[in-house]
């Protein structure tokens, strides 16, 4: 300021009120190329084309216990099948009844209609957590008033590091987590038992408690944990409680033997460091013995493991029939050292419940400090594009294994309660369509994201960054078109393609099975498989592509092995084509160029490479951009074939990134992060043209939506040919 020069202090105060409104509006401010994702706080108006709420129920359960019937989840009081587009949450630090309500209203908009509440209900003592249990209450009722069911998951052993002073979990040093004691310990048992009755039978506001609530869907027995997994060993488990386990099964080998040195005798003679044949305790083999060496021992052993971890899955479940329960159970929902071997044997003690469930995640190949859990510069990742099958650890290598590769067991629903493409990864907005529409195709009865921590559109939630947030533009602002085609099934289950009886007395034998699920198959093992098997032959393996081509079956049986593929897989799954395509042609995959093709009477679109496909030509449209990763979208409002429909939802998204996030390219195809960025979300700006082939396509509205649904001014012109607008993610098309 120059001497002698006054300013009114109103000016100075209006000047520096200026100058913040525009370093605000700089540091929003998207890179060229990309365009800033913050919706304003959604009013939830009624005008929204993207608001969902109408496809929930009035309120949830009002139509009794959800059932599980003919490998279907279904609505008893009119028999109507439903699948479940969940999440996992809500935000723990949500517990305001206004809070609950508005977090809940968000997933009803976007077409959720189920939540996985995840956490524990039990204190560190050991102790029934009263304050949880209000919470979980107060989730129900919450989640009920939007249409929406909760699953109830409340025991995982990470949640737990018992200490010297747990006297009924000796041998822990408050170092490790319980693993595989659940299934054995009958101390530990009853506490458990303890948390799920002050859970269901506690009264809430409501006066009742959660066993007389059909708002619940279902609970959860116990999440990723099993005898058939890497932490079943002598590392993870203590000696003390190793030994209630080792008595149990020489107890059981006595009884089949005579003796435990009858036992041991059988075997070949030759101990194992743990055995007491003294005290009657026989111990263990590591499970990559158990899975690839298959000694009579190995067998017997996995039999015994069978048996108890499937007895404690069946007395659990009558349990909580006795306390009242009438909702769904599942056992659990993890994966085994060996799926070819074990993976039959952890399914088949599933079998014990109401619905088969699985988790499993597409991920970036992180490393560095705490990356299994959070995101921190330094860290180094892969872009991974599930449509192409990339390997995480090595740049060009295709990995045939993804969760959304589903088979259903015993005429059993089946879930995948835990999934997403972790972050980073920018090819995470894949996740949503992919998962809808290969959901549909293999008949799988619920999805459930993971994980729904906030209910704003944040990049930082407030307590770390990690790889799993879904309020993000490309997961939950995808999630309208993508419930829609998973929740109607407007890509039609496909036809059985493989039915394979799996003998008990195989499995047991540790023979394994020739449709392995979550098995790693590469390009070089492909070349192994059978082209065209119709009857199995013991030791064949079923092309694992078979899941993008129709759905798959497996039973367990007392009789004989066998296994049949419906019709030749030849004329779907082209190996030297790198494509695939479903039986009946609503998806076509060509995963050499990461290319997926939706093609069905009332949703069509592309996901993925577009700029490779040219113009891609479906039934009643033409697509065209010049992006390498974007995901356009029509899905018919009026269930209607998109030739005729009169009322259409165009929905975009290409990739997105935090506002000021950073990354340097290293060798072999991987990045490290060099600035995390944060709030707002940015996306790539969108290019392309959408051509609608109908007769009336130049009279048809085309409305953009803003980034709540709501609409804008309509367009100059007609359907005939779409120019996509740098920032708009939907449209309304109407005729």
């Amino acid at each position: 300021m120059k001497p002698g020069l006054a300013i009114p202090f109103k000016t100075l105060r209006l000047a520096v009120a200026i100058r913040v409104v525009l370093l605000s509006v700089c540091a929003w401010a998207a890179e060229p190329g990309w365009f800033p994702f913050a919706p304003a706080s959604d009013p939830f108006d009624a005008r929204s084309v993207v608001d969902l709420r109408h496809l929930n129920e009035p309120v949830a359960g009002a139509g009794g216990w959800i059932q599980s019937k003919g490998g279907d989840f279904v609505q008893p009081s009119d028999g109507r099948i439903v699948r479940f587009w969940g999440v996992n949450g809500p935000p723990h630090e949500l517990r305001s009844p206004t809070q609950l309500a508005h977090s809940a209203r968000v997933l009803a908009k976007y077409g959720v209609n189920l939540v996985r509440a995840h956490g524990a209900v039990f204190t560190k003592e050991g102790s029934p957590d009263t304050a949880r249990i209000s919470q979980l209450q107060a989730i129900v009722e919450a989640c009920k008033k939007e249409g929406i069911y909760t699953h109830l998951s409340i025991y995982f052993p990470l949640w737990m590091t018992p200490g010297p002073e747990v006297p009924w979990l000796k041998g822990y040093d408050g170092h490790k987590h319980p693993f595989s004691t659940l299934l054995f310990n009958p101390e530990f048992q009853q506490r458990y038992r303890a948390w799920w009755e002050a859970l269901l039978l506690t009264p809430g506001a409501s006066g009742r408690g959660l066993v007389d609530e059909p708002a619940v869907m279902g609970v959860e027995l116990q999440n990723e944990d099993s005898f058939f997994f890497w932490t079943f060993s002598e590392q993870n488990v203590p000696s003390a409680q190793l030994e209630l386990l080792e008595a149990r099964f020489g107890s059981w080998a006595a009884r089949r033997h005579g003796s435990v040195a009858a036992a041991l005798a059988k075997w070949g003679g030759k101990g194992l460091s743990r055995d007491r044949v003294e005290e009657g305790r026989l111990g263990f083999r590591p499970l990559w013995n158990l899975a690839h060496e298959r000694t009579l021992r190995d067998q017997e052993t996995a039999e015994f493991l069978l048996e108890v971890q499937s007895s404690f899955y069946k007395e659990t479940v009558a349990f909580l029939r006795k306390l009242g329960f009438k909702g769904l159970v599942t056992a659990s929902n993890w994966t085994t050292a060996d799926n070819a071997v074990l993976g039959p044997l952890e399914k088949l003690s599933y079998t014990a419940g109401d619905f088969v469930d699985r988790h499993g995640y597409f991920d970036s190949g992180a490393k560095g400090e705490a990356s299994e859990w959070s995101i921190r510069a330094g860290h180094t990742y892969v872009n991974r594009s599930a449509l192409r099958f990339d390997g995480a650890s090595e740049a060009g290598k295709r990995l045939f294994n993804h969760p959304v590769m589903d088979q259903q067991y015993d005429d059993l629903p089946s879930m995948l309660s835990e999934t997403t493409w972790n972050r980073p990864n920018r090819h995470r907005s894949e996740a949503p369509l992919f998962l809808a529409a290969y959901a549909a195709l293999q008949g799988t009865d619920g999805i459930v994201h993971f994980a729904y921590d906030t209910d704003q559109w944040k990049v930082k939630p407030g307590y770390f960054m990690q790889p799993w947030t879904l309020m993000a533009p490309s997961q939950v602002a995808q999630f309208p078109a993508a419930a829609l085609i998973y929740r109607l099934g407007l890509i039609h289950p496909g036809e059985l393609l493989a039915e394979v009886r799996l003998a008990r007395k195989d499995l047991l034998a540790l023979k394994g099975t020739p449709l392995p699920q979550d098995a790693s198959f590469d390009e070089l093992r492909l070349k192994d498989i059978p082209p065209e098997a119709a009857a199995l032959k013991p030791g064949q393996v079923i092309d694992p592509l078979i899941h993008f081509a129709g759905r798959t079956h497996v039973r367990f049986v007392d009789g004989e092995a066998s296994g049949v593929v419906a019709k030749p897989l030849g004329g779907m799954i082209r190996h030297e084509a790198r494509t695939v395509e479903s039986a009946g042609g609503e998806l076509f995959l060509d995963y050499g160029k990461g290319l997926l093709s939706l093609r069905a009477p009332c949703v069509q679109g592309a996901s993925g490479a577009l700029a490779l496909g040219g113009a891609i030509q479906l039934p009643d449209l033409v697509i065209q951009s010049p992006l390498d990763l974007a995901h356009i979208v029509v899905v018919a409002l009026d269930a209607k074939p998109i030739s005729t429909s009169k009322r259409l939802l165009l929905q975009v998204m290409t990739e997105e990134r935090p506002t000021g996030w950073s990354e340097e390219r290293l060798e072999g195809g991987r990045y490290r992060i060099s600035s995390l960025g944060g709030d707002p979300w940015e996306v790539r700006e969108i290019r392309g043209t959408v051509e609608f082939k109908r007769s009336d396509a130049g009279s048809m509205r085309v409305i953009p939506l803003d980034l709540l649904g709501v609409p804008r001014e309509p367009l100059a012109g007609g359907a005939g040919k779409i120019d996509l607008l740098p920032s708009t993610v939907y449209y309304l098309i109407e005729g």
